[in-house]
């Protein structure tokens, strides 16, 4: 029953998507020079400013490539992606072939030049995601060898591992960065099978296992210290349930492109982050590492990681008590998070009060990455 209830709401996901996402973000999500706004008002207007982030760029073309994929408004859809990828092989780049963190708003120049692990790890799923979709991708993949180049020669952390979070290195280590690079990886192996990008994700998922991981109860922690050693205060207690909801989704995806079993500590993190939700099973900001609410508020992002944790489990166990909490989270996000306009209500407080005043972009790449996901694996 959980299974087919399931189905539906991946119908109904696609029908959102179709219908109301896609539709708006393509028509109010772009300023005057063509790039994607940073964020809409609560009443779907475009809020305007001086700058853009690069990261803006990144996920909304990966918004639309998704959308390409999916079937909506072909053409349409490789316009956007084909001036997302322009944007990000050009205007976005450093002299050292970088990418930096924000450009003008009419698109003139970068305006902050900062390299950041995150925005980088974006812009490479964006052209994962944008050659598998456009007609002849080559030249994206020669975009993101470029990339790669740049992010090992400059910012890859020879002594201790991993990269720097960000240029000049920050004092303290960050795991999320890193996390999303793991997915770009991902993408990139299934777009380019012959880039060695399998290789760079093991690599990444070995500093999960033993850096990562290492702390209290084997639960994924945040900061670390500058050789990856265990922080102290807060950093050390307490951790993200919707990053370890993340992280299942990535170990699943990674053993399913090694064509290996998922690693076991998938089930851990999953276990203890499914029993950090609420009783209503909306996902929490963040709790202790023996699992116990330190900050009850919630965004739609963190919903979305839930969604899709469930999804891998669901492929990997055919349990339908996961299928039914895969419909809770489904649920959660249209009833409480998402418009039928389009657009999210993106973070609530722990009372339950709204306490956004706009609506992220960035926040539509989580809803159809995991929209997208849940399509995908019910055949809807």
């Amino acid at each position: 029953m959980s299974k087919s209830a399931l189905r539906r709401r991946a119908k109904e996901a696609r029908h959102w998507l179709f219908d109301a996402c896609f539709p708006l973000w393509s028509e109010r999500g772009l300023n005057e020079s063509g790039l994607f706004v940073d964020a809409l008002s609560l009443d779907h207007t475009p809020l305007a400013g001086d700058t853009v982030l690069v990261s803006t760029q990144a996920r909304q073309t990966s918004v639309f490539a998704q959308a390409g994929r999916l079937g909506w408004k072909p053409d349409t859809a490789r316009d956007l992606v084909e001036d997302g990828v322009r944007t990000l092989s050009g205007l976005a780049r450093r002299d050292d072939g970088l990418i930096g963190r924000a450009l003008l708003a009419d698109a003139s120049a970068l305006s902050d030049q900062t390299p950041y692990l995150g925005d980088l790890a974006a812009s490479l799923h964006a052209l994962a995601l944008s050659s598998e979709m456009l007609e002849d991708g080559s030249g994206v993949i020669a975009s993101v060898r470029a990339l790669l180049d740049s992010l090992d020669r400059r910012m890859k952390d020879r002594t201790n591992g991993g990269y720097a979070e960000m240029l000049p290195m920050m004092a303290k280590r960050q795991q999320a960065p890193h996390m999303r690079l793991l997915e770009a990886c991902l993408a990139l192996h299934r777009a380019d099978p012959e880039g060695d990008h399998l290789a760079r994700a093991s690599v990444l998922v070995t500093l999960f296992h033993e850096k990562f991981t290492a702390g209290p109860g084997g639960l994924l922690g945040e900061e670390f210290g500058p050789d990856w050693s265990a922080p102290e205060g807060d950093p050390a207690r307490l951790v993200a349930p919707s990053h370890q909801f993340q992280w299942v989704w990535l170990l699943g995806a990674f053993a399913s492109a090694q064509s290996e079993s998922m690693a076991p500590i998938a089930g851990r993190l999953y276990s203890f982050a499914t029993g950090t939700l609420d009783e209503e099973g909306r996902t929490l900001q963040q709790v202790s590492r023996d699992g116990g609410a330190q900050d009850s508020g919630r965004q739609t992002s963190a919903q979305t990681e839930a969604l899709r944790a469930h999804l891998t489990m669901l492929e990997m166990t055919d349990d339908d008590a996961v299928a039914a909490a895969a419909c809770t989270s489904f649920d959660i996000l249209m009833d409480e998070h998402l418009t039928p306009e389009g657009g999210w209500i993106d973070a609530y407080d722990g009372d339950g009060h709204i306490i956004s005043n706009s609506m992220p972009a960035a926040t539509g790449h989580d809803v159809v990455r995991a929209f997208s996901e849940l399509i995908r694996v019910m055949n809807a």
